[in-house]
């Protein structure tokens, strides 16, 4: 079941979901964040890691090189064209046993050719939410810190896993500020 505004501020509120949490829809001047109808706004912190081959790294999940970004902190980021950038949501999450999310895109950056890729969140992960952005234009994109970047869909589950990403002791559980791709070795 999808849950609506009253359910998400519920487990906010209650479960510790979503901390800082915002209540309303916050929209005047800002790219929109907070609780909708039907999901949660989240917002991109100040942190960001911008792809470069200036060092002729190459993209590897299993050997992943520090030399393949440039770290940026402020109030915005500039991406370049064609390229990506990683990034973090301003709030923590802890995501309850029996709750799936999914996240989407917001409308007004994917109406500049800026898509926001979020792998989903497992009952009982908690941390922050590393972003995915990438400019899929032929021009410089900006993303602006501290407003909204993407939404979050709730889903309330009818019967709870067997073991959740807590017990499997998932390798992004509680991550703190933008976080590379791991490997586990054994």
């Amino acid at each position: 079941m999808l849950c609506c505004d009253k359910l998400i501020k519920k487990l906010a509120l209650e479960k510790d979901m979503i901390n800082p949490f915002v209540e309303e829809l916050t929209q005047k001047s800002v790219i929109s964040y907070g609780v909708s109808s039907y999901g949660y706004d989240a917002r991109v912190a100040d942190e960001f890691k911008i792809f470069t081959n200036v060092h002729n790294a190459v993209i590897d999940p299993k050997d992943f090189s520090e030399q393949s970004f440039i770290d940026k902190k402020g109030d915005h980021c500039i991406i370049p064209p064609n390229s990506f950038t990683l990034a973090r949501t301003v709030e923590y999450f802890k995501i309850p046993k029996d709750v799936f999310v999914l996240c989407v895109g917001k409308s007004t950056y994917a109406r500049c050719g800026i898509i926001v890729n979020v792998t989903p969140l497992e009952p009982e992960w908690e941390g922050h939410v590393t972003l995915e952005f990438s400019n899929t234009t032929q021009l410089p994109a900006k993303i602006y810190s501290g407003e909204g970047a993407c939404q979050f869909l709730f889903f309330k589950i009818k019967e709870t896993c067997d073991i959740s990403y807590k017990d499997r002791g998932g390798k992004y559980m509680k991550q703190r500020g933008v976080t590379l791709p791991k490997i586990l070795y054994k």
